[in-house]
């Protein structure tokens, strides 16, 4: 079967962007064929769109780290034609053929049956962004309660800090958003923020080794020095999760917060999250964790739209989360 896809190709004057034809034969074996409905854009596919090594070696590719449809073809008992599925995460739009095609291949293992309390598209407005934040608040909330105090969440608009603020705000915490973007800080305080710190107060210079104990956890998505700021002003005991590192991938203070105050740095990742804990947060994020504000918080594009958004999420001109339709299917 032939195809639309966004496709990157390396080429002599540089990585360009296209939408090509494609043909389902030339998808890698998988024991699951779907048909994407939804995918979104994530930072990480505007890396391996153009061109970034680290993330996509051979190209040309066709990114997307996120799919919604429906499975045309199954190897599998556990699936059946017919079964919508959510696909994130693993090789899925890195190495592997992505979202932006309307066509994916895959292994069982990388698929989630939709739950029921979702739409695809709902799925995918959460995507990989919401459910990193999920996972955060997660492992966050085994440490740090709604009664312990502030919770700060950083690069608040982005995908991943947007949904975290919905979810905390449903769940009772008192957040702390810290953004760059001054003009959406009306969007913040729509997803639940009580208060709001400008990026550049809140990532002042200070060299002292520990700070007044200000927050009792936060959600960090930018790493490097703002990281830092964080974990000097934990409560005693307090937490803080990170997954990005936009900002930096070093961390430069000494071990005094952890030592004298006894907090926890938790890791994050969304790509390789067991599989077995997926089904449950899904479900989670279908039911009772389902965000508030999810129909407010994204922007709705198509594989033409794609060039120009890759470019504003390299720019960090996005809020919120952007979600890719494909033309044929609406």
């Amino acid at each position: 079967m032939q195809y639309k896809a966004f496709v990157a190709d390396e080429t002599e004057s540089g990585f360009l962007q296209s939408v090509k034809i494609l043909d389902t034969d030339k998808l890698p074996e998988g024991e699951l064929l779907v048909k994407v409905h939804y995918s979104s854009l994530n930072y990480k596919d505007a890396l391996s769109a153009t061109g970034n090594k680290g993330v996509t070696k051979n190209y040309p590719h066709t990114p997307g780290i996120d799919a919604a449809g429906v499975v045309v073809k199954s190897d599998v008992a556990e699936y059946s034609a017919g079964d919508e599925v959510i696909v994130t995460g693993y090789d899925l739009g890195m190495n592997t053929p992505g979202g932006y095609g309307v066509y994916i291949s895959v292994p069982a293992e990388w698929a989630v049956k939709l739950p029921a309390g979702l739409t695809l598209k709902e799925s995918m407005i959460i995507g990989t962004a919401g459910f990193t934040a999920a996972i955060s608040l997660s492992r966050l909330s085994q440490l740090v309660k709604p009664a312990d105090g502030k919770v700060l969440v950083t690069g608040a608009t982005g995908g991943v800090g947007s949904v975290a603020l919905s979810l905390l705000s449903k769940l009772g915490y008192q957040t702390v958003a810290v953004s760059g973007k001054e003009t959406e800080y009306e969007f913040l305080k729509e997803l639940g923020a009580t208060e709001i710190i400008a990026r550049s107060v809140f990532q002042e210079a200070d060299k002292r080794p520990l700070l007044s104990a200000t927050f009792a956890g936060a959600i960090d998505t930018v790493g490097g020095p703002i990281l830092e700021k964080i974990l000097k002003q934990l409560h005693p005991l307090g937490a803080v999760t990170t997954c990005g590192s936009v900002s930096s991938t070093q961390l430069n203070m000494t071990v005094f917060p952890f030592i004298l105050r006894g907090i926890s740095l938790i890791g994050i990742s969304a790509q390789n999250y067991p599989t077995a804990l997926r089904k449950p947060l899904w479900e989670k994020l279908a039911a009772v964790w389902k965000p508030d504000h999810l129909l407010e918080i994204y922007n709705e594009i198509t594989l033409d739209d794609l060039q120009s958004a890759i470019g504003d999420i390299l720019q960090g001109k996005l809020r919120g989360r952007t979600i890719v339709r494909h033309d044929a299917i609406i």
